[in-house]
């Protein structure tokens, strides 16, 4: 039994043209390309919607990324401080009471 090979098709949702043709080093899947007049916003493995289409036109804006220091370490003592004093242990023993 052989697989069935795919041949490229091409449809259009909405305003997009999408070029269906199969996936590379795949036997069933395809490789859906979003074309709008002409020029390729993108490329899916999965059969794109008209606002997976839209989200490769005119993607959100991405924050930027936040600096990790090595070096900052919060809630944690420096090297070689000195420690903290203890907490008086009388309130702790309860004489008080």
């Amino acid at each position: 039994m052989s697989l069935p090979v795919h041949r490229r098709t091409q449809f259009k949702i909405g305003k997009y043209d999408i070029v269906a043709q199969p996936a590379a080093g795949s036997a069933q899947m395809l490789r859906y390309s979003v074309l709008l007049e002409g020029r390729r916003l993108g490329t899916l493995l999965s059969m794109p919607s008209e606002s997976d289409c839209r989200f490769l036109e005119n993607p959100p804006p991405v924050p930027p990324l936040k600096v990790f220091y090595v070096t900052s370490r919060p809630g944690r003592p420096k090297k070689n401080a000195p420690p903290k004093s203890a907490a008086p242990e009388a309130a702790a023993s309860g004489e008080d009471i």
